[in-house]
């Protein structure tokens, strides 16, 4: 397995039309998640991923498993709960550059996920475990949750890769997010923050501060996201080094963004790329994501990938 992640994935209602939430009148189902993204991006890049989670024995649950089973990712470590529903979320397209996103997740089957339900075989065959600070926010049980599988990847050599994905709303403490995210960065080999999220960690600084405080934790790795501009490497091989990023005219949908980002950046890794590549395969992912509505559904196939990169797509193919 190439890439394992763990993580709560959601039904999310999209509105057909922009404006307030409150005047929308009909809506489209789609499936959300950071980790599901991941892995749906990889997936459709032609590596092997894995999503583990817990879904509530109800309609929601059947159709989302199906849908990430049919993009080609392993669910075969997804639990079900009898007494726990699936999480629910709705955005909103108030108005351009202005998207806000609803929960409706608290007490979800995936807020119950516990240690007890991780199996070591889920994680010991892969190359990267890809983890975010969304799952700790759940709740105490899945911090044992992610404990448990980042002490199985250390012990069968499995790089950890996380993304910060700090959601205030879940979390409520910023004091006690600022914490326990440090914590988890400090644990894995790669992380892959925005410029607010390590600001929210570190106060202000510049990409390069940023990137040394990572560091500074025992980081080996970071890519440093930096929207438009693309994104910030830095490693012990690799001097500090801006990857530029790709011009979208307009974008229709960011959120998903920065989880297309680590599935580009993650491929790049599994081809043997050097990290810039691997950075601007990253940076091309999630400008993709943005020109689309919903989570995955501008993600690239591998062909597509690289005609976007090469600059060389038509307005209209005939």
């Amino acid at each position: 397995m190439d890439v394992v992640t763990i993580g709560e994935t959601m039904t999310v209602f999209t509105p057909n039309e922009e404006g307030p939430l409150r005047h929308a009148r009909s809506f489209s189902m789609k499936f959300a998640g950071a980790e599901s993204n991941v892995a749906i991006g990889l997936s459709r890049l032609g590596h092997s991923s894995r999503w583990i989670s817990r879904l509530g024995e109800d309609e929601f649950g059947d159709a989302m498993q199906s849908f990430i089973r049919g993009e080609g990712v392993d669910v075969s470590y997804v639990t079900r709960d009898p007494d726990a529903s699936t999480g629910v979320f709705f955005k909103e397209f108030r108005r351009l550059n202005d998207t806000r996103v609803y929960y409706y997740r608290k007490d979800s089957a995936a807020s119950k996920m516990t240690a007890e339900l991780l199996s070591d075989l889920a994680i010991q065959d892969a190359a990267y475990l890809h983890i975010t600070g969304i799952t700790p926010a759940l709740g105490n049980s899945c911090q044992s949750l992610l404990n448990k599988a980042i002490r199985i990847a250390k012990e069968n050599g499995t790089k950890i890769v996380f993304d910060p994905n700090i959601r205030l709303k879940i979390w409520g403490d910023e004091n006690e997010a600022r914490h326990i995210i440090t914590k988890y960065a400090s644990k894995s080999d790669i992380v892959m923050p925005g410029v607010a999220e390590a600001e929210f960690l570190f106060g202000s600084h510049t990409p390069e501060k940023f990137a040394d405080h990572f560091h500074e934790l025992g980081v080996e790795t970071v890519l440093l996201k930096l929207g438009k501009e693309g994104s910030l490497i830095s490693a012990p091989s690799v001097p500090k080094t801006y990857v530029p990023g790709f011009y979208v005219e307009r974008v229709v949908d960011p959120i998903g963004a920065g989880d297309a980002f680590a599935s580009g950046v993650l491929s790049g890794l599994l081809d043997g790329l050097p990290l810039d590549e691997a950075a601007r395969r990253g940076n091309a992912m999630g400008a993709m994501a943005t020109m689309v509505n919903g989570d995955v559904e501008g993600l690239p196939a591998r062909a597509d990938l690289a005609l976007f990169m090469s600059g060389g797509a038509d307005d209209v193919k005939r």
